[in-house]
């Protein structure tokens, strides 16, 4: 079976993506033979990279129990869905470091994007396309932004739920190209 990690890149208390990740996995879950697994950073704990040996020669080798840990939750994952917000007109520092706390977990897998922040995280989600592509990783072209400032939150879920749809087929057709 197909499993697509929605990864969750807050990890601040009170944070909103918990509720968007939680949608995204659901809507996911709602879907035919394809498991989306919701890999919330918080529960990782991955530490700020200072290892001696660059993720990309350490073969999946990490000093750190919670790398190891996250390695394994990304390697099982055929592709993502990054739930992210927008930190000053980017992308947060705790998600970036915990993706370059890694190497061949993420090479050439297809990952979406699901952005929030007051301009639905566009600046953001362009900033991780530049990054995955680093890693031959396909990303998908449509993509969902929601705003949360001045909005209500299930409403934007609502309004973007068709946009989610088409994301999460764009998502599992570029998984089942790849083989």
């Amino acid at each position: 079976m197909t499993t697509i990690g929605v990864i969750l890149g807050s990890i601040r208390q009170g944070r909103v993506g918990e509720g968007v990740a939680h949608w995204v996995r659901d809507t996911g879950n709602a879907r035919d033979s394809v498991e989306y697994r919701l890999l919330d950073l918080a529960e990782f704990n991955v530490p700020a990279l200072t290892a001696a040996t660059v993720p990309g020669a350490a073969n999946k080798q990490y000093d750190d129990e919670a790398v190891t840990a996250w390695s394994n939750a990304i390697d099982a994952c055929d592709g993502f869905v990054f739930v992210t917000p927008e930190y000053n007109h980017s992308i947060p520092g705790t998600m970036k470091n915990a993706f370059d706390s890694l190497a061949s977990e993420w090479a050439g897998k297809p990952v979406a994007f699901v952005g929030y922040s007051g301009t639905g995280a566009i600046r953001a989600i362009e900033h991780w396309r530049q990054i995955v592509a680093n890693f031959s990783m396909f990303d998908i072209r449509n993509q969902v932004g929601i705003n949360i400032f001045g909005t209500d939150l299930e409403e934007e879920k609502a309004a973007n739920t068709d946009a989610l749809g088409t994301v999460l087929a764009d998502l599992e057709q570029a998984i089942s190209a790849r083989g």
